[in-house]
């Protein structure tokens, strides 16, 4: 049986409990349990390779002692264990993390996690269906890692749970382009399930050639996540990929101390931070105040200036109102050109965020350490004969192939670099005589006519969907603005 044919068995399975309530929650049940054997057929691995392993947990809470026989605990015994029994212990487990660290992941993983199923048969048979994967088979590990990947992305029509994900060719095409090194510290400040850490991940195993080098490959990924849901998954995520202690994914808000408690010590940053939120009160008091704001994206990208060294590099998903934005946006971006060389902004098309979002975004690659001359645009097109993208029309890596074709070396000034139908170079001094607004078209495309009515009207929508969630943003911030008065 295939693993997608497992996979599916098992939401089937859910989907019969009273206590699972949508994909949201289904995912959430599923990614404790996930991780639970994903984490014992490490330890498994580990203790084959290393004399005298000490398991990090309880041996009777390892998948192999309590989940693995088809003929085990089921029903109410099975509920009793997990309710009564493993959750609270795994929660209040006793794992410094500098003695027991791979304990100290668990205790994380299991901080806000919940068992949602009721019926202790239906659970059995989930369980029975996850044992037909064998993670300790490299094959299977790795086809399963791009299943998972397919989880996270069906989990996009699950309202605001799409936040949690970003199209995997987005994902490589930033790694792709910022080619992380062994030896650099790689961070995510906002990292959700760990898409970006992952695709990182898997460049640097590529590098990999000796015992050493594995080493150095398990202490550089760096990520924090805010809410519960995707910290777990993103956990597994790093599990799968072959991070055996991944204590440097935190579970907390990396916007929650101060600015200047930061290090700047961090070689590539790699993040799709949240946008179109505002942050709880007090937060903004963590920034100087002259930058001040309410609003995620610009916390966030004040946050990656700093925390970047001198010729760190960064890649940053962020929306067309951060490019045209004013007041605050104004001066977080004059900061953002003044320290860091902003060489190239791509912009995505419509879509490339559906169903979670149809807010235009952009990719922006900034080296720190250096003002920026010049900045480069490239406009990203649709592939032939598709009008926008969809689950079954997703983007795909080799759309940027012409992108890598373009780009050139930062080394010299990328002084290879052309202007094109799609690419096109715009100076510092015109950047100021705009008061540094970014949103800038593109000079080569002259806004096409539509006739089509279908097309007409799927424009118009997405236009609305676009406006509202401008007003949704306005009203958040009135909002907020006036509490603050009260």
């Amino acid at each position: 049986m295939s693993i997608s044919t497992v996979i599916k068995s098992i939401q089937d399975i859910m989907r019969k409990d009273a206590g699972v309530d949508g994909d949201a929650q289904r995912l959430g049940q599923l990614s404790w349990l996930l991780f639970l054997k994903i984490f014992d057929a490490q330890e498994e691995e580990l203790e084959f390779e290393l004399d005298n392993y000490q398991t990090p947990i309880p041996q009777q809470y390892l998948w192999r002692n309590w989940a693995a026989d088809a003929d085990g605990l089921t029903g109410d015994a099975l509920l009793d264990f997990i309710n009564g029994d493993l959750f609270p212990t795994l929660k209040d487990l006793t794992a410094p993390m500098d003695t027991n660290p791979r304990g100290f992941v668990v205790k994380e993983a299991f901080s806000d996690a919940f068992n949602y199923m009721k019926n202790g048969t239906l659970l059995r048979q989930v369980i029975n269906k996850l044992n037909e994967i064998d993670f300790g088979n490299s094959q299977e590990r790795h086809m399963f890692g791009d299943m998972y990947e397919q989880i996270l992305k069906d989990l996009q029509a699950a309202g605001n749970a799409g936040e949690f994900y970003t199209p995997r060719a987005v994902t490589e095409f930033m790694v792709n382009r910022l080619n992380p090194q062994l030896g650099e510290k790689i961070f995510d400040p906002a990292c959700g399930t760990g898409g970006f850490l992952a695709s990182a991940t898997e460049h640097l195993k590529k590098q990999v050639k000796t015992v050493d080098d594995q080493q150095q490959l398990q202490t550089q990924i760096w990520g924090v996540e805010k809410k519960q849901l995707p910290h777990l998954l993103c956990t597994t995520n790093m599990l799968l990929h072959g991070i055996e202690v991944p204590v440097q994914i935190r579970h907390d808000n990396t916007l929650s101390k101060p600015l200047s408690s930061w290090d700047s010590d961090t070689d590539v940053i790699i993040t799709n931070p949240p946008f179109g939120g505002t942050e709880e009160d007090g937060i903004e008091q963590n920034f100087p105040t002259e930058y001040r704001t309410r609003e995620t994206a610009d916390l966030f990208l004040q946050l990656i200036i700093e925390v970047l060294k001198d010729g760190g590099r960064a890649a940053v998903v962020l929306p067309d109102g951060t490019l045209f934005g004013e007041g605050v946006k104004t001066k977080i971006k004059k900061l953002l050109l003044d320290e860091c060389n902003l060489h190239t902004i791509v912009r995505l098309p419509n879509g490339v965020f559906n169903p979670y979002t149809g807010i235009k975004t952009n990719i922006l690659f900034f080296t720190k350490g250096q003002k920026t001359e010049k900045v480069w645009y490239y406009e990203h097109p649709y592939p032939d004969g598709v009008k926008n993208y969809s689950k079954t029309k997703p983007m795909k890596f080799d759309e940027f192939q012409t992108e890598i074709d373009w780009w050139g070396n930062e080394a010299d000034g990328f002084a290879s670099r052309v202007e094109t139908n799609q690419a096109w170079c715009v100076s510092i001094d015109e950047i100021i005589e705009r008061n540094y607004n970014l949103d800038i078209k593109n000079p080569h495309q002259e806004e096409a006519e539509i006739h089509d009515p279908k097309q007409l009207l799927a424009t118009y929508q997405q236009q609305q969907t676009e406006l509202q969630q401008l007003r949704d943003q306005l009203k958040a911030i009135l909002g907020n603005a006036l509490a603050g008065k009260a």
